[in-house]
């Protein structure tokens, strides 16, 4: 922040506050990381994390005891007759070397790989695609030019990306993840197709108001759709032994597709 200050050529008044004010939302932003934190470290784990992988039985019970309060019935027999092999790399080598076992990983993987693609390319060229819709006149200074990005990215997520989780979040269980997955990618391609085909009428007096329409419509497909549901199905696909391996596995391709998206 303080390099963006010297080099700004007109920093105004405000200026000496902005640097303070990035330090305190980056602060801000700890608070909620801390509690989701806490909870999960003092939360039970999963019976089946507990059989799976820890292979405690007696745990297992307890855990499930306490969420149930006593309401459900445990087979503890059916259980210690069931066979896990234990985690290794040499069991996961065996396990994806089949490739029914390994397309899951793939489409997981890609399909991340393919929403970051996009996701941080639309969230990274906000100010570029709706500036001179929402503002007449480009900003003078540093401290207008953080204005004008902040009402930009309040637009789009109002309009855009908060819908899209909402509606996401009432559905996904009735419509599944799959067809929601499906749903958001189809409209993406065809919005994206639309505006590249479009997009010297687009750039036009007349046509930048399509152009929001379109790029906040986009930001509800992607919330509506991968962007939500890519976060999901890494967490239910898999073995509980490899569960956390493919969700990083899948991650780590996702932010691949955010770096490429970057540099394009």
């Amino acid at each position: 922040m303080e390099q963006i200050l010297a080099k700004n050529p007109q920093p105004g008044p405000a200026s000496p506050s902005i640097d303070h004010i990035w330090r305190i939302l980056i602060g801000l932003g700890c608070i909620p990381a801390v509690a989701g934190l806490y909870f999960r470290l003092t939360i039970p784990e999963t019976p089946r994390f507990t059989i799976d992988i820890k292979r405690n039985l007696g745990q297992a019970r307890a855990d499930i005891g306490t969420s149930l309060n006593g309401a459900g019935h445990y087979d503890a027999e059916r259980i210690r007759r069931v066979v896990v092999p234990e985690a290794s790399w040499k069991d996961f080598g065996r396990y994806f070397s089949k490739w029914t076992n390994l397309r899951v990983l793939i489409g997981a993987s890609y399909s991340w790989f393919a929403i970051d693609f996009a996701f941080y390319g639309l969230g990274l060229n906000t100010n570029s695609f709706i500036q001179d819709v929402v503002f007449a006149a480009p900003a003078q200074n540093l401290y207008d030019k953080l204005y004008d990005a902040s009402i930009n990215s309040l637009l789009v997520t109002v309009a855009g990306l908060i819908p899209g989780y909402w509606v996401a979040f009432l559905l996904i269980d009735r419509w599944g993840r799959k067809p929601i997955q499906l749903l958001g990618f189809a409209a993406l391609s065809i919005l994206f197709i639309v505006t590249g085909a479009t997009f010297d009428e687009l750039t036009t007096a007349s046509g930048q108001k399509v152009t929001v329409f379109l790029y906040c419509l986009g930001n509800f497909f992607q919330n509506f759709g991968p962007n939500t549901t890519t976060f999901i199905i890494p967490g239910e696909l898999f073995p509980t032994r490899y569960r956390s391996t493919c969700h990083g596995i899948s991650g780590a391709i996702g932010k691949l597709g955010a770096i490429i998206s970057f540099h394009v």
